[in-house]
């Protein structure tokens, strides 16, 4: 399902192609979170044609909670629940499980939580997971896991990786032993554990190969641990993993992460920073972050970027979309939404070119300097 089609020469980054029955992914990717079945403030149509989305993720935690398994399986699967017919990866819902710290319980059947909606209990399994992705029909599933907090002490983090190697084993077992539901193939993806302990990544990504998963993630990260200690366990980590295979590194993160982390071999993003920070009125350029909210573009009368490719940048004065955010209107939040995701893509397929042209290890350390910035 992964070819890999190029390396950057003096850099680990990589162009791949990985093939599913809805559609082609070009690596490097970052895919949208449309957590419950819906990028926030994004419609399908823009999501297709203005920033030019080639998968989306959703979330298996809340999709299962709302609107319900038989709600999504009485409409034939999410594509057709959300009119979307471009690939799909949905996370099993760990990462939830382990924010709702006080109300779940971790135990070898699996983690028992209670909804964050009514208080009611559940229990997700390895095994029901994976049936609950299968009716989901997602494109890309992720197995269950447990993601521990930073920091945390060595003994802690060996557990919890033991924890999720069991898992992994039950759930790679039941994803063998049941089919896709609405004729098309399904992949199924391992999480490497193991902290900032790189003994335990060792352990873990040895454990997660054997298992066979279509493609490895790289979880554990961006829980709040300080961006050069990412680095360096990502760097470290990449170097574990199979080179015929999608490498996936979960949650991050900005714009410079994203060229860092490709510089290191990762293939596929996901994180909810575009839209999340757009709401919160901080718009991403190619001359570095702008807060809207500040007074001094109150009276910036001209397009922020003429030449960018959104109508935010283009085509309002910035003395505009400031006025929206001061005045709480919704517009402001879609422009801005829709730009933020429209400059994440931007900069994949401009990573993409400088890999092909073999020129990507000499412009990325500049471009991440300038994304660092305050404008």
């Amino acid at each position: 399902m992964f070819k890999l089609i190029k390396k950057s020469p003096k850099t680990k980054a990589r162009l791949g192609r990985f093939s599913t029955d809805h559609g082609e992914i070009q690596t490097p990717v970052f895919m949208p979170v449309g957590t419950q079945a819906t990028v926030k403030a994004v419609k399908r149509d823009q999501l297709k044609d203005q920033i030019g989305a080639e998968i989306i993720l959703g979330n298996t935690y809340h999709l299962y909670l709302r609107p319900g398994m038989e709600v999504i399986r009485g409409v034939g699967g999410l594509h057709k629940f959300m009119s979307w017919d471009r690939p799909i990866l949905t996370d099993s819902g760990g990462y939830q499980i382990f924010s709702l710290s006080d109300i779940r319980k971790l135990e070898e059947e699996g983690a028992r939580f209670k909804s964050h909606l009514d208080g009611s209990e559940h229990l997700f399994t390895p095994e029901n997971v994976v049936e609950i992705q299968r009716i989901l029909g997602s494109d890309v599933m992720m197995i269950l896991d447990e993601c521990p907090p930073y920091p945390c002490d060595h003994q802690y983090v060996e557990e919890s990786m033991n924890l999720t190697h069991r898992w992994a084993k039950r759930g790679r077992d039941a994803f063998r032993q049941t089919e896709p539901l609405y004729g098309h193939r399904q992949a199924q993806f391992g999480i490497v554990q193991g902290g900032t302990y790189k003994d335990l990544r060792e352990i873990s990504s040895r454990q997660m190969n054997e298992l066979g998963f279509e493609g490895l993630a790289i979880g554990g990260l961006s829980v709040g641990e300080p961006a050069e200690l990412m680095y360096e366990i990502t760097d470290f980590n990449t170097d574990l993993l199979p080179k015929d295979k999608p490498r996936y590194l979960m949650g991050v993160g900005t714009p410079a992460n994203l060229l860092q982390c490709i510089a290191f071999g990762i293939d596929m993003f996901d994180c909810v920073m575009p839209t999340r920070n757009a709401r919160n009125g901080m718009i991403f350029t190619r001359n570095g972050t702008v807060n809207i909210r500040n007074a001094k573009w109150k009276e910036h009368h001209k397009p922020l970027d003429p030449d960018f490719p959104s109508e935010l940048s283009r085509d309002y004065p910035f003395s505009y979309i400031h006025h929206l955010f001061r005045s709480d209107e919704i517009l402001g939040l879609i422009l801005a939404s829709i730009h933020n995701l429209t400059f994440y893509h931007w900069l994949i397929r401009k990573v993409r070119q400088k890999i092909e042209d073999e020129t990507f290890a000499d412009w990325y350390p500049g471009m991440m300097a300038t994304l660092e910035k305050r404008v």
